[in-house]
């Protein structure tokens, strides 16, 4: 099994490593819709690629080393899709606000795969 598990880690940092990170909601921004909702970490997407919702793969990206550190498996009851969520650099404590972030409302809800 943990042959398994070296390897998703491997492809998630050859994607990361090969792609451009996009950062579109920075620390401290309002989400567009939702104003009451502020980002605590960098938030964004890895251009040219794609994920359920049909836009690129969202990274959250920390201020610690950046290396892979985690992944959110998310599902949104409103938008009646999941998506993973890679963690960038995150802190223990950058951790804890994403995976309460994804966990704040009854419509949302997530585990946090840490690596």
């Amino acid at each position: 099994m943990d042959n398994f598990n070296s390897s998703f880690w491997n492809a998630l940092d050859l994607l990361v490593n090969d792609s451009e990170i996009v950062i579109d909601r920075p620390k401290g921004q309002a989400h567009p819709k939702y104003p009451d909702f502020i980002y605590a970490v960098d938030y964004g997407y890895l251009k040219n690629t794609s994920s359920m919702d049909g836009a690129g793969i969202d990274i959250w990206v920390g201020s610690g080393e950046k290396q892979i550190d985690a992944v959110m498996c998310v599902v949104d009851l409103k938008k009646r899709d999941s998506e993973i969520k890679i963690l960038l650099g995150c802190t223990e404590s950058e951790k804890q606000l994403i995976y309460q972030a994804h966990n704040k409302t009854q419509y949302m809800k997530g585990i946090m795969i840490k690596r």
